[in-house]
């Protein structure tokens, strides 16, 4: 499945330097926040056709799709990604995989033991390693290959080209132990996640200076300990291919090969129907035809009820066939040249089907879930209360179902931004900012100053409000006080005009206010239906669309890229008269007891009022309900994927807009191309709302502190932000996070985790959504391979189910 809308490199792991928004939140009684009960509910379980070894059949070949080549072998470095991870699986020594249930487990083919000998002076931890292990060379894995990598990931030395240090720079010297098989490592305080370091363990060849760490890893491994090593990597073909390591000593591959395949995610399904790959992470479409392919397998060679001609009703048929066969010979030859061309794609169509039978889709939850991020370094969500409300605004349980309800998978929204249902430290804390509630919302709102009407009315003199509307407020009168000597005498020789203009401008609000609520009476339930279809349909068109607003006399442009607000319309001096004049001329359409006249009922209100005559013009944003304040309207700009891969994020995006809409909030829909969308727009903070992903982890208080840590500002005065894309954070989350990675109780350091989530639950920065769905699409003789959930692969198990059977669907293909 493609991982759109996932950071890059953080598709497993995401271990990077915690870079440091506002103030401190004050919460009472966060600690123990859970709107649940504090048992971890059970995951779902992980599809991978699990099968004994000695039923799995000796050599052969797998071909695996991957979204693309990697581009470093070295998972330390920023550039790594999702292949990165699943080719060094294969290869390097992981001491600590994941199991079923997202905890670490100790891996016996590197270790005998790991454990903490010592609490007191300062934290030891002994490893003891497997006396087998050995790397691809021959050479022992030991002492030296540890020392190297912490000397490299450190972060002392600038020279190591690095993304992440967590955990390392806490180490204090690292020790051979009674032999050449342990491994005695010292820290100078104390750290609770000691055991995801040294993972992937590369070779003291690669970590022992800067030039191979730097460059040494990029595009290949020649020294390696898994079950496979590195054959080759091949540009022209897209594929990285591993072989059988003849020096492994553990359990030994069942494959001969195992392929690594580039394929774009909206490729997949031909690639499979060619039989160029037998794995491949699908989107839900693709996994729809391939369900029905395995329904269809027994249709005695019934035509398709679906695909390309599928939906031709008999007299669409017969109307076709009269046509190409008429005495209009320019529309017969038309006709009939379109009836060969739904021909070919039927046949098509139905040879790729017949292919696809020879695949399953395995199903689980992803280790990683979807959120709403609401960036709150500026504009409306830098006030916390309209982040609150946004939040209360949500039907999560509705989202999630929305994606994971058709593929039968649990649609139980996600109460955690640190664990993942199913692990030992998940609690829902979503409890801290509350259930979905549309009044509490809309009184958030309000207590914000967000009114109905506010979009009308002239900027006045704000005494609360967010930090971003007082440092506009500042800049405003410092751009005033240039022109301070002219601009006082003109305010003393207009004052009295000044007066009738805003005696003018509160009786026309007035008069438009008791216009609007007649007005809704008799026309509400009627505007809200159309205006519902109107928007799903619209919200459905790639480019620009304002759910909310999409009618309003200051609607707006796309935002520019760079600016952190959407641009508003703001009175200007005089504006008073425009404005009343305005609402009079939209007021002249109205009967006398404030009804539409039948000839306007027609959105945009009267022709001609704000536009040339014949123009719609677009009503008032009170008439709608949107919400404003000081002339400006409560719009958000809400960031989307256009790619194909990307429909569930965008179907999330249009019923969120809507669950907006009904609380007064208008959403402006962007939607940009896959490849830009989280460096261009997420990244670089060019947003207010947009939807992406985080991994789980099995070390959240190292993993989880760079995603919700505070901002630092910089001496240029931007914000130092890693990946707390949010821009959201607080004193108090920093300090839990960094007492729970040095606790060394496993319980004490999970309820300290339990208090984080509960208070960044209560800052709104980010609210999770659902655990992604996982489709993976496998040759159905394939053993030990799908949907693995949280667990890491074991390579060395997967291969074909019996021996008629060995040999990969290319193979047999060919």
């Amino acid at each position: 499945m493609s991982h759109v809308g996932v950071p890059r490199g953080t598709v497993r792991k995401r271990r990077t330097l915690a870079l440091l928004t506002t103030g401190v939140l004050t919460i009472p009684v966060l600690a123990g926040c859970s709107s649940g009960d504090e048992e971890a509910p059970r995951g779902v379980a992980q599809d991978i056709a699990p099968t004994a070894r000695q039923a799995v059949a000796d050599g052969s070949t797998v071909n695996w799709a991957i979204d693309a080549l990697p581009a470093t072998f070295n998972a330390f470095q920023a550039d790594a990604d999702s292949a990165t991870t699943r080719v060094t699986e294969a290869l390097l020594p992981t001491l600590f995989p994941m199991d079923k249930a997202g905890q670490p487990r100790l891996n016996p083919d590197y270790l005998e033991s790991a454990k903490i000998i010592e609490r007191e002076p300062k934290q030891v931890v002994l490893y003891k390693l497997n006396q087998q292990a050995v790397w691809s060379d021959g050479r022992e894995i030991g002492a030296p290959d540890f020392v190297a990598q912490w000397r490299a990931l450190r972060g002392k030395d600038s020279a190591f080209w690095t993304a992440r240090n967590s955990g390392y720079e806490r180490i204090e010297k690292i020790e051979r132990g009674a032999d050449d098989l342990q491994v005695r490592v010292t820290f100078s305080k104390p750290y609770g996640d000691w055991r995801s370091l040294f993972s992937p363990l590369y070779p003291k060849e690669i970590t022992g200076s800067p030039e191979t760490f730097n460059d040494g890893a990029r595009t290949t491994l020649k020294n390696t300990a898994g079950p496979f090593v590195l054959r080759g990597v091949s540009k022209a073909d897209g594929t990285v291919t591993l072989a059988r390591n003849p020096r492994w000593w553990g359990d030994k591959a069942k494959l001969d090969t195992l392929v690594f395949r580039a394929v774009a995610p909206k490729d997949r399904t031909k690639a499979l129907t060619d039989g160029t790959v037998d794995v491949a992470d699908v989107d839900p479409s693709a996994a729809d035809r391939i369900t029905l392919a395995r329904r269809d397998r027994g249709g005695n060679g019934q035509p398709l009820t679906h695909g390309p001609g599928a939906d031709v009703s008999p007299a669409a048929a017969l109307y076709s066939y009269a046509v190409a066969h008429g005495s209009d010979e320019k529309a017969a030859e038309a006709e009939q040249a379109a009836r060969a061309k739904n021909r070919k794609a039927v046949l098509a169509y139905a040879a790729e089907q017949k292919a696809l039978r020879d695949f399953a889709v395995r199903k689980s939850l992803e280790p990683a879930y979807t959120q709403l991020a609401l960036n709150g370094e500026s504009g409306p969500l830098a006030d916390d209360r309209v982040r609150r409300a946004v939040a209360r605004a949500l039907d999560r349980e509705e989202l999630a179902r929305t994606v994971l309800g058709p593929l039968g998978l649990p649609a139980k929204p996600l109460g955690s931004h640190l664990a993942l249902a199913g692990q030992p430290g998940y609690a829902d804390g979503s409890g801290a900012l509350g259930e979905q509630n549309e009044k509490e919302a809309r009184a958030l709102l309000a207590d914000a100053g967000w009114t109905r009407g506010g979009a009308l009315q002239q900027p006045k003199d704000t005494k609360a409000g967010s930090e971003a509307e007082k440092k506009g407020e500042k800049e405003g009168e410092d751009g005033a006080d240039a022109d301070t000597g002219e601009e006082k005498k003109t305010t003393g020789g207009a004052e009295k005009e000044e007066n009738a203009e805003k005696k003018d401008a509160e009786k026309a609000d007035k008069d438009a206010e008791k216009t609007d609520k007649d007005a809704e009476k008799d026309e509400g339930k009627a505007d809200k239906a159309s205006r519902d279809e109107e928007d799903s349909a619209a919200s459905r068109d790639e480019g620009l669309y304002i759910v909310g607003e999409d009618d309003k006399p200051a609607a707006h442009a796309p935002a520019a890229t760079g600016t952190s607000a959407v641009p508003a319309l703001a009175p200007a001096r005089h504006a008073a008269f425009q404005s009343a004049a305005l609402l009079r001329q939209a007021a002249a359409v109205l009967g006398e007891d404030g009804a539409v006249a039948a000839q306007d009922k027609q959105p945009g209100g009267a022709p001609g009022a704000y536009a040339p005559a014949g123009t719609p013009a677009p009503a008032p944003a009170a008439a709608k309900g949107q919400l404003g304040k000081d002339g400006k309207a409560l719009t958000l700009r809400f960031v989307l994927p256009s790619g194909p891969g990307s429909q569930s994020l965008r179907a999330v995006g249009d019923k969120i807009a809507g669950m907006l809409e009904k609380i007064g909030i208008g959403t402006e829909i962007t939607k940009v191309p896959d490849e830009s969308y989280f460096k261009d727009h997420i990244a670089s903070g060019v947003y207010d709302l947009a939807l992406y992903s985080w991994p789980a982890s099995a070390y959240p208080a190292t993993d989880g502190r760079p995603i919700y840590a505070k901002p630092e500002p910089a001496t240029d005065g931007s914000l130092l932000v890693e990946q707390n894309y949010t821009r959201v954070g607080t004193d108090h989350i920093d300090q839990l996070f960094d007492r729970a990675a040095g606790e060394l109780d496993e319980k004490a350091a999970r309820d300290l985790m339990k208090q984080a989530d509960a208070r960044i639950w209560a800052a709104a920065g980010s609210i999770p959504l659902y655990q992604r769905p996982q489709l993976v699409a496998v040759d159905n003789k394939l053993a030990n391979v799908g949907a693995f959930g949280f667990a890491a692969p074991r390579y060395q198990d997967i291969g074909f189910k019996n021996r008629q059977a060995a040999g990969s669907s290319a193979d047999r293909k060919k």
